[in-house]
């Protein structure tokens, strides 16, 4: 059973290189957008300071100065496994203990305004990469949410606050899976957190992370929305990458 999993009894057969002479970074960026990619690498002064190879190709991580502090970034992949590879694989190339990822979101909440920034508190397990990390549990609790929200009301950021749903299979979020996990207190839905928050557990780092409040599940039939070509309020929102570096000063 996937539940039985979580081995701390006997050594990985593959770990990642753990470099302790690798840059210091103040906090390291994450996204899963190509769009907000692009924007920052022609906004800000950027210098490419490692890479790291998959079969899908090259990912560059990238160096931000920005008053006073360095923060390293990059743009990550969708799913739980992948994801939490990327950061697996930083630890040869950056030295830091505190990694912010932002992304889009489901929303399971008509309530919500569409563009509304979403800070998970605990996350559901319906995916596979946290048991390998974590032992079983329904939940795993977003540690830092509490900063997170402190910092969005210390910036007159409106948020909302609530449990989230990390799944694997967003072809198979059914109705009945759907309303028993709104009932269960989820606000969101979404494919990385609950993996993130157990490898960062496990690691001994620090996990930083909000979600845009995209499509409505919480409807009739399924919402996306937005119009197509449209980016403000979705996952391709640059100001996102604003409020992510700000939150980057603001826990460094």
């Amino acid at each position: 059973m996937i539940t039985d999993s979580f081995d701390n009894q006997s050594s990985a057969i593959i770990n990642p290189h753990i470099n302790e002479n690798a840059l210091r970074v103040d906090a390291c960026i994450l996204t899963f957008s190509h769009m907000i990619e692009s924007f920052v690498l022609s906004h800000y002064k950027c210098k490419q300071i490692a890479s790291f190879w998959f079969a899908t190709g090259n990912t560059p991580i990238y160096q931000i100065d920005d008053k006073g502090k360095s923060f390293a970034f990059y743009k990550t992949y969708v799913g739980a496994p992948a994801c939490v590879g990327t950061v697996e694989d930083t630890l040869s190339e950056i030295k830091t203990d505190k990694y912010i990822v932002f992304g889009g979101a489901g929303c399971l909440n008509k309530e919500i305004a569409h563009g509304k920034v979403m800070v998970p508190t605990k996350a559901y397990r319906d995916e596979g990469t946290s048991y390998h990390y974590a032992p079983a549990s329904d939940y795993i609790t977003i540690k830092n949410a509490d900063i997170v929200a402190k910092f969005m009301e210390e910036n007159g950021i409106p948020y909302a606050k609530g449990k989230t749903w990390t799944t694997d299979a967003f072809y198979r979020e059914t109705v009945n899976n759907f309303n028993k996990h709104k009932e269960d207190g989820c606000i969101s839905v979404e494919m990385e957190c609950a993996a993130l928050q157990a490898m960062c557990d496990f690691r001994k780092l620090n996990f930083y992370t909000f979600f845009t409040s995209g499509d409505l599940l919480d409807a009739p039939e399924w919402d996306e929305r937005h119009k197509e070509g449209e980016v403000e309020g979705t996952q391709h929102d640059v100001g996102h990458f604003d409020i992510a570096l700000a939150l980057a000063h603001y826990i460094s």
